[in-house]
């Protein structure tokens, strides 16, 4: 088995993805506060034909020579735009149809493994804080929460590495 050369792996190019159709996601990040953290998101969100980043709070924004150093040039390809307010902002994504599923540990979380999408639907992810997670608020006013399960003995996953698990898995499904 040979590996193949970035060349032979018929990726598209800033343009081209600007104009494909894109994934029925965003993900919102509340308050992180990783720049590593925000641009493996970003490389993420490109892997997967994600519609927009939303950059709530403190969550730095592009360009910035950390968010670069993870996101490798998907801070060009991804829709992105900072807002102060993620409460505002579920608002406004809920009035144009996006469910908003908060991505956290929380009472009648639905675990992410029993989760059916509906093709009809658009998603908005909201993943929040490395250590304090998605602020209460955003909790109690998002249309669901999702959990990952997890078995050993740590509490949480890094957010980045969360960010990959839930967008594959709805991605999957939703192509599934």
């Amino acid at each position: 088995m040979r590996k193949l050369e970035n060349s032979e792996l018929d990726r598209l190019n800033v343009d081209e993805f600007k104009q494909v159709e894109k994934t029925p996601i965003c993900i919102v990040l509340d308050n992180v506060r990783s720049l590593n953290n925000i641009g493996s998101v970003f490389r993420t969100a490109d892997a997967f034909l994600i519609e927009k980043i939303y950059l709530c709070g403190i969550t730095a924004t592009p360009p910035h020579k950390d968010i670069h150093k993870t996101a490798l040039g998907a801070t060009d390809s991804v829709a992105w735009e900072y807002r102060e307010n993620t409460l505002e902002l579920l608002e406004e994504l809920k009035h144009v149809g996006y469910i908003s599923l908060s991505v956290e540990q929380a009472e009648n979380a639905v675990m992410l493994n029993d989760f059916e999408v509906d093709n009809n639907d658009k998603y908005a992810l909201i993943f929040g804080n490395e250590v304090k997670g998605v602020s209460q608020d955003v909790v109690s006013n998002s249309d669901g929460v999702l959990e990952i399960p997890q078995y050993g003995t740590k509490h949480s996953l890094n957010i980045s590495v969360s960010v990959g698990i839930v967008v594959w898995d709805l991605w999957a499904k939703l192509k599934g």
